[in-house]
């Protein structure tokens, strides 16, 4: 049984090395071009299943995406609820700085598609012990957050990419709010990430904001609960997936331990270990290697 139920996208990355971001009326040639696996979904559960927790993805790919089924099955994620349809998988175009950032352009293709039957199903499996994740990159998320509530499962809503659909989700019914600050400004006005988690709780006062902040680390804040957990110092490649990666080892932490303070220091070194690495899925550590990374932080 899972603990954790991803209804998320999956992506097929075309990644530019660029020396610059292009700007407006710019011809610019490509230093270097991959094809990666990549999607916020496909990520995510990823790194829910590298951190050893069980977890299944809700969504769909097109016929060009099955070697991400197969895949995501390799990484240990089950697919039961993944489906494969006549729209072409979504992609997404990548730009790649010197420096390791990236921005990001979209296209929804398969993951758009309508899938109710598939979370409907995933859901009607659930025994309320679960968490269902999900994301901004992806159709029926309205529904699938009732559902969820109405089974008794835990939300977590990793609000990207931020728009009007986004916040005119029920906020209300979500436990758990994973953003950045990029987000929390578009979500709140506020851009102090204090601020941002206190107008957060101020509007959702049951909730739980985690607020990733890259190299300056991250806060979590309950009504109750002010931590915060500083960044690894590491070399940046490529940035691509740090977020989702995150995501993935803090819930996967927090579901199999209960301790708010460890989900939030493994998924600090799992992030800093995935943007040593080129590409968003292939970037992912495995537990082990986040355990040594750890073990060589402490020594």
């Amino acid at each position: 049984m899972s603990q954790i139920i991803n209804y998320g996208s999956c992506c097929i990355d075309h990644v530019f090395q660029i020396p610059h971001f292009v700007r407006a009326g710019e011809t610019l040639s490509s230093t270097g071009y991959a094809i990666f696996p990549g999607g916020k979904g496909l990520n995510q559960s990823i790194a829910v299943a590298e951190a050893g927790c069980a977890v299944t993805h809700v969504g769909a790919v097109g016929e060009d995406g099955r070697w991400l089924a197969e895949l995501m099955t390799a990484r240990g994620v089950n697919i039961t609820h993944l489906g494969i349809t006549n729209t072409p998988t979504g992609q997404a175009i990548l730009q790649i700085d010197p420096s390791g950032e990236n921005a990001i352009i979209i296209l929804g293709g398969a993951n758009l598609a309508a899938h109710e039957h598939l979370i409907d199903a995933a859901l009607n499996d659930a025994t309320g012990d679960e968490i269902l994740l999900i994301q901004n990159e992806t159709s029926g998320n309205e529904a699938a957050i009732r559902q969820a509530k109405a089974k008794g499962l835990q939300v977590a809503f990793n609000m990207a990419p931020m728009n009007a659909n986004a916040r005119a989700l029920p906020l209300a019914l979500i436990d758990y709010f994973i953003i950045n600050e990029t987000e929390g400004e578009a979500l709140t006005g506020k851009t102090e990430p204090s601020e941002i988690c206190d107008a957060v709780l101020e509007q959702y006062p049951h909730s739980a904001v985690v607020l990733t902040l890259g190299p300056a680390g991250v806060l979590f804040r309950t009504a109750e609960r002010n931590l915060s957990q500083p960044a690894y110092p590491v070399e940046t490649v490529d940035t691509t997936g740090a977020g989702d990666t995150f995501t993935g080892y803090f819930l996967a932490t927090l579901m199999k331990t209960q301790q708010v303070e460890l989900a939030l220091q493994t998924a600090a070194a799992a992030a800093a270990l995935s943007v040593t690495q080129p590409g968003a899925a292939t970037s992912i550590p495995t537990l082990h290697d986040v355990n040594q990374f750890l073990a060589t932080r402490a020594s």
